[in-house]
């Protein structure tokens, strides 16, 4: 087994490299080429238990892309992340349910709940992929990376009760709106504490490796702990990343150039593997199936109307909720003219989504790691010792229906989003305007920094200290240079004090709503950088 997984890894990093080489969508060519390996004679099947794929493979992902997500701009479009991470999961999963029991003679309702919940909740990551690439609106990317950091936590808890229903386990709470309340507010309060616990202690560390392992291990530890309190792991991991992410500043520059690093890595080894894994998987459910008395003909035909019906849902729910938010936007608009706004402060609204914007979310619905995950996690047997019915169906479907989801939206959503020109001008000035703040702010921080050492040094070659690491910062027009006749360790000592306030004023303005997050992280990215330079100096120094 080990060593298939390592085969299948080094295929995927391969095919993967070829096709940044030729700018195309790695996640989709590495599951083709799977799915096409799969059908290679005597090819053995590859195949882990459920418990691996959502106890080991989603933990990391899902805490990598918390991580790195900016907290700020979740909750500014948290209205539309929930609408879709949530409610459009639920739609689906009664909408679709209601098409499976009726295309599927003999298919009870419950049934089709289970898989119904199995199908819900689009993997994102292929669409993030071809959105950055292609340059979508901010706020576009954002609620797709939400949406997909939360959907599957509602798509497992109706997939956890409907099983329930139909295998007749007793579940932890029977009504459902209140086993999902429970749920997400533990998962939320285990993340959060588990993340605040991790923080305290890190930041003691002085090893950046041990601080690593600690970080490594947070993912699953909160997954487990949520997992055992009969909560959302889902939930619990994704707040315990936008806690450390959101605070990661506060460890040492070493630490976090490391986790950066490390945290790059896993995601491409993880992202490769599971799309290499549906590929791979496809033909041996086709065979159980079939197996089981079902033909071909028959599951493409029902797999296509589900695919069918999963689209139109989304388009209906999207572009219905979108006239809804126009509505909304338009009264809250006039009720904020007759409100004066404080004194400095003007109120900002989020201005809805064009059409063309909708529309490139309503066609981002590929299936990934949860469906396959969820699929396989069916019981075998009911309470009652009876085989789970429609196992072996429900597997075959969900597989066809996420490559699928592949196929005809992971290859066409690139052409769409070329031809729509969906990309905001305004994206780009606002970007640089908050680049334009953050060196303002961080050159004043750094100027503050060095007025305070000369207040308490004010030798002659403590000026024309001052006055050389003045020139030297970011930003400045006047002329750098270095006087080799100064005092070196004195040099460096000002540099660390100048990063630690320029850092310490950035991170200030980010939490007062004055930076965007995601230009902070880059520049606080340089600062680690050029705090590692002078250690070295330092270093060599001594």
């Amino acid at each position: 087994m080990i060593a298939q997984i390592l085969i299948v890894i080094i295929a995927a990093i391969a095919v993967t490299v070829f096709a940044e080489r030729r700018d195309i969508q790695p996640p989709l060519l590495v599951a083709m080429v799977g799915l096409a390996a799969s059908f290679i004679p005597g090819m053995p099947r590859l195949e882990l238990e459920p418990e691996i794929i959502l106890g080991l493979v989603l933990p990391p992902m899902l805490f990598s892309a918390a991580a790195d997500f900016s907290f700020f701009s979740f909750i500014k479009r948290l209205g539309s992340i929930v609408n879709l991470g949530v409610f459009l999961v639920v739609a689906t999963t009664f909408a679709v349910a209601g098409v499976a029991s009726f295309a599927i003679p003999g298919m009870t309702f419950p049934v089709a709940l289970v898989l119904a919940a199995v199908i819900a909740p689009p993997d994102a990551v292929t669409a993030i992929t071809i959105g950055r690439k292609a340059g979508l609106p901010s706020g576009l990317m954002t609620v797709l990376k939400g949406e997909s950091l939360i959907n599957d936590a509602a798509a497992l808890t109706l997939f956890a009760a409907a099983v329930a229903t139909v295998a007749g386990t007793p579940a932890f709470i029977d009504n459902l709106t209140l086993y999902f309340i429970y749920s997400a507010i533990v998962a939320i309060i285990v993340g959060v504490a588990l993340g605040w616990a991790v923080q305290s202690f890190r930041v003691r560390l002085s090893n950046p490796s041990l601080a690593t392992v600690v970080s490594v291990l947070t993912p699953f530890a909160a997954y487990l702990l949520a997992e055992e309190l009969h909560a959302s792991g889902v939930i619990a991991v994704v707040a315990a990343g936008f806690s450390l992410g959101h605070n990661a500043a506060a460890v040492s520059y070493a630490e976090r150039m490391q986790e950066r690093q490390f945290w790059r890595t896993i995601d491409t080894l993880l992202e490769t593997f599971v799309f290499a894994y549906i590929g791979l998987q496809l033909r041996f459910v086709i065979d159980d199936a079939q197996g089981a008395g079902f033909e071909l003909p028959e599951l493409l035909a029902i797999a296509g109307l589900i695919l069918l019906a999963t689209i139109v849902v989304r388009f209906a729910w999207i572009y219905g909720t979108a006239v809804l938010g126009r509505l909304r936007h338009r009264g809250i608009e006039k009720r904020l003219q007759h409100v004066k706004a404080p004194r400095g402060r003007r109120f900002e609204l989020l201005a809805p989504f064009s059409w063309k914007e909708n529309l490139v979310l309503s066609w981002n619905g590929m299936r990934g790691v949860v469906t396959l995950a969820a699929a396989a996690g069916i019981p075998l047997l009911t309470a009652s010792g009876e085989e789970f019915p429609w196992r072996d169906a429900i597997l075959a479907l969900a597989f066809l229906v996420t490559i699928g989801t592949l196929l005809l939206q992971g290859l066409t959503l690139p052409w769409l989003i070329k031809r729509l020109d969906v990309s905001d001008p305004r994206d780009a000035e606002h970007e640089q305007q908050q680049r334009n703040l953050a060196r303002s702010l961080s050159l004043e921080a750094a100027n503050s920094a060095v007025d305070d050492y000369l207040r308490d040094n004010d030798s002659e070659d403590d000026r024309r200290l001052g006055e050389m690491m003045r020139r030297r910062m970011p930003g400045n027009q006047k002329l750098a240079g270095t006087d080799r006749n100064l005092d070196r360790a004195k040099m460096l000592t000002l540099s660390q004090t100048m990063l630690a306030a320029r850092r310490n004023r950035l991170i200030a303005a980010r939490d007062a709503m004055e930076l965007d997050d995601s230009v902070v992280r880059e520049m606080l990215e340089q600062m680690d950088l050029e705090q590692a330079v002078a250690d070295n100096m330092q270093s060599r120094m001594r």
